[in-house]
């Protein structure tokens, strides 16, 4: 059952950054620019950008987008990197799992990618997967994150499979993996615990080892 599994990152695999933290680095992006920006508009862009949210802001500010969207994801992935070399982010503990896969792995994160090939070296997560996406720090890079597929579809590319099981931890994910014909397991992390969803995951899950139980 299904020839390949695809994991998201953050959340899934290593814990989440705070929101607390990537407030901090978008209120740093805006300080570039010599804006003390409303709280809409922080909110627009710290966490889960959309392409018609984050047009607003620019419009609003007299932006260049993509000078002040690379601003905003530098500074999000510094402070991410700070935390975990700090060791205030970490894997979760059920992440030894990756080793019991029999099929090929890949990674699919809306995060950006060099945090996500930062992650994946420092935690020593990259010989499990044979294919890897992270975002762009680029305007076009917020239009093709999840839910749209598109990276979903370049990683099943590479593996060179069809009928594939995305994991994620969110309602993006759930939405990317319907739009790319894949099934999908969301995994209920302590941070989900009262995340409600208003789509349908093929399976709930609470850990990685269950991931195996679905695949045999």
């Amino acid at each position: 059952m299904y020839d390949a599994v695809l994991f998201d990152n953050d959340g899934v695999l290593v814990k989440p950054p705070k929101l607390a933290l990537l407030r901090e680095a978008a209120i740093s992006a805006f300080e570039e620019f010599g804006v003390d920006p409303a709280d809409e508009h922080l909110n627009e862009v710290m966490h889960s950008a959309t392409p018609d949210g984050f047009r607003r802001v620019c419009e609003a500010y007299g932006f260049d987008p993509e000078t002040f969207w690379k601003a905003r994801d530098s500074a999000a992935s510094e402070s991410q990197l700070r935390e975990i070399r700090a060791g205030r982010t970490t894997t979760y503990e059920d992440i030894a799992t990756l080793s019991e896969f029999d099929r090929p792995l890949g990674l699919v994160s809306s995060n950006q990618q060099a945090t996500v090939e930062f992650m994946l070296d420092y935690f020593e997560l990259g010989r499990h997967f044979e294919t890897y996406y992270g975002r762009p720090p680029t305007v076009e890079g917020i239009r093709r994150k999840k839910p749209n597929p598109h990276f979903l579809e370049l990683a099943l590319a590479d593996l060179g499979v069809e009928d594939a099981l995305f994991v994620g931890d969110s309602e993006s994910d759930v939405v990317a993996a319907h739009n790319a014909g894949v099934d999908s397991a969301f995994i209920r992390r302590p941070h989900r615990t009262d995340y409600d969803l208003s789509v349908s995951p093929t399976y709930e899950i609470e850990g990685l080892p269950e991931i195996l139980d679905i695949m045999n």
